[in-house]
């Protein structure tokens, strides 16, 4: 879901960058870019902007597109036939969307914002663009999303953010 950014929303990656170079979470995103690759990385990104509540990503649906968080805090459920639960918390630095990314199947999980967060998305195809015109950006990028990924599933709280 890629809600409107309002006017005055100003968008600038090297806040991204700034988001993982600070975080300390176990499922940080350790992207050891350069601020001039971080200029490049952002060239193939789209910010999103969500409100408390909102929706990022639905249980079920085919979609692989990754989301990389600013800013804000998101909830992970899992629904199951008899209600939904909530299952993990993710916060700046870290990322969303990985096991879809790297596994083609169905989302795995819901995501929503639990405050206004702002967040950066690459989908396939861009990442696809990414891996040709700038293979070793590319490739850190995946590493660094593997590991989070890595991270989270031998991690049992954790495990259920791999959506």
């Amino acid at each position: 879901m890629n809600a409107a950014l309002p006017a005055a929303a100003r968008f600038d990656v090297m806040d991204l960058a700034q988001a993982m170079r600070s975080s300390s979470a176990l499922d940080a995103v350790p992207l050891n870019l350069t601020d001039a690759q971080w200029s490049v990385l952002g060239d193939y990104l789209q910010p999103v902007s969500l409100g408390q509540g909102q929706t990022l990503i639905e249980q079920g649906v085919k979609d692989r597109t990754v989301y990389f968080v600013e800013s804000g805090s998101l909830t992970v459920h899992y629904e199951d036939h008899k209600e939904r639960m909530r299952i993990a918390m993710v916060n700046a630095g870290s990322l969303l969307g990985e096991g879809a990314f790297f596994s083609h199947l169905p989302r795995s999980a819901s995501v929503m914002a639990g405050s206004h967060s702002r967040l950066w998305c690459l989908t396939p195809l861009r990442f696809r663009e990414l891996s040709q015109r700038h293979p070793a950006i590319a490739l850190d990028l995946c590493v660094a999303m593997s590991a989070v990924m890595a991270r989270r599933m031998y991690h049992r709280p954790k495990r259920m953010a791999v959506t």
